[in-house]
């Protein structure tokens, strides 16, 4: 079966006017901040990394009829399912069946605070020089991909000019896969915005982090 990510809509047209809200609105029912915590806590058993949570929420069939946070939830099931912290039928029955599984990590209340500030560093040390420099033109990897990965379709297969090395991060398109981390070097990719879209306004420019697996030079 071919990997289909839903969650790819930058630049669609078919999805709606966008609504904006007042800044600084961050729930919009209460159950959606246990949402966030039920991930957060969850995420500290180690059983999987953001990236594998990325994939389990952009492949859920039904991604297009969820709201944000429903999405978090319809993935963190399957997560706690296929990574064997919870069985299928305890999630029927909506609680603790048997006895539960070990995990490397437990977030503790008092150290929640402590813990988002950390966040989860990506960087890593380089094993090799980087590919391109700042100023030169790379073209996007073309097509789809069987996998997870963070390359935009809009801007796939076409030309940009790197404005700025970022150094050796984590590589999302096989750490989501439990394929570890392999790091690659990550570049942020300016693109005139006409080479994604023909009706783009003269001058608008679009930037992209793309990392170098994606890229390749352009003469």
């Amino acid at each position: 079966m071919s990997y289909v990510s839903h969650a790819d809509l930058g630049g669609a047209t078919d999805r709606g006017p966008i609504e904006s809200e007042p800044e600084g609105i961050v729930f919009h029912h209460g159950w959606e901040a246990k949402a966030l915590a039920l991930t957060l806590a969850a995420g500290a058993s180690g059983r999987w990394n953001i990236d594998m949570s990325r994939r389990y929420r952009e492949t859920l069939p039904d991604y297009a009829d969820l709201t944000y946070f429903e999405i978090w939830t319809a993935s963190l099931e399957r997560l706690l399912v296929d990574r064997g912290l919870v069985t299928e039928d305890e999630l029927a029955a909506g609680h603790a069946i048997h006895a539960p599984a070990e995990v490397r990590g437990v977030l503790a209340a008092d150290r929640v605070a402590a813990a988002l500030a950390r966040g989860g560093p990506v960087e890593r040390e380089p094993s090799g020089p980087a590919r391109f420099a700042v100023g030169d033109r790379v073209r996007t990897r073309s097509g789809t991909v069987d996998h997870h990965t963070r390359l935009p379709s809009y801007v796939a297969g076409r030309v940009g000019t790197i404005a700025r090395v970022h150094g050796v991060h984590v590589f999302p398109d096989t750490n989501a896969h439990d394929l570890g981390e392999q790091p690659q070097w990550l570049y942020n990719v300016v693109f005139d915005a006409r080479e994604c879209w023909e009706d783009a306004t003269p001058g608008q420019r679009v930037s992209v982090d793309a990392w170098e697996p994606y890229l390749e030079p352009v003469s």
